[in-house]
């Protein structure tokens, strides 16, 4: 009886020899080159589309802008895109563009809310409206010649110590930055699926099945030896 057994397992045995691991490696490892090789493509299409975002940003073309980054994300959202981000000085592996800001919208942005309320004030026949008016005549000019953002540490100095010369002004700043947009409406972070049908996607799943008929045929390769060598023995 356990003779039959073990010419049964010694059977099974040579029927795994008909096609060998070395041989499924030599399909699994060019493979694994190709699907490297889609995924950097993918990478850098992403990569394209987000500097084309960035530029239509700092063109000031709020219609262009909204296109490219309708194709960032629809391309983002339909590919493995695989990305290398820095969170807190460290590397981390990331699926997705990463976070990106837009600049120009954000300060365009600011800017008309801060013409607003300075247009307001100025226009406003109560004497704190003046001091704003003053205080903008005096910083704007220096902001616009430096290049500071309305919250560059020069542009606020500038502010707060021309203020400082007016008396009860601490209390009308809330008035001015009120209407400031956050920084975070202008930051963005598309996220890609870890798995999508594009060519990348279907290379990935490739690599992914022959790697696991690689294990599980050792698996098997292994219980079966084990089991012939209990059979031996009895």
């Amino acid at each position: 009886m356990g003779g039959k057994k073990s010419n049964h397992v010694r059977r099974l045995l040579r029927s795994f020899g008909a096609v060998q691991n070395w041989q499924l490696l030599l399909i699994l490892i060019p493979l694994l080159f190709v699907t490297a090789t889609l995924l950097r493509l993918d990478h850098l299409r992403m990569a394209e589309l987000r500097d084309a975002v960035i530029s239509a940003d700092n063109l000031g073309d709020d219609a262009l802008l909204q296109e490219k980054l309708q194709a960032l994300q629809e391309f983002t959202f339909k590919h493995v895109v695989v990305n290398i981000v820095e969170r807190n000085g460290t590397q981390n592996l990331t699926f997705g563009t990463g976070p990106f800001y837009l600049e120009g919208q954000y300060l365009r942005a600011a800017n008309e809310a801060i013409a607003e309320a300075e247009s307001q004030l100025a226009n406003d026949s109560n004497p704190n409206g003046n001091i704003y008016a003053a205080v903008s005549a005096i910083c704007r000019p220096l902001a616009l010649a430096n290049g500071w953002a309305w919250n560059s540490p020069g542009y606020l100095n500038c502010w707060t110590s021309e203020l400082d010369k007016y008396p009860a002004a601490e209390e009308l700043n809330s008035q001015l930055t009120a209407n400031v947009p956050s920084t975070e409406l202008f930051r963005y972070d598309y996220a890609s699926p870890i798995w999508a049908p594009s060519w990348a996607g279907w290379a990935i799943l490739a690599c992914i099945i022959i790697l696991a008929i690689i294990i599980i045929r050792l698996v098997i390769w292994c219980v079966l030896h084990i089991f012939l060598l209990f059979l031996g023995k009895n």
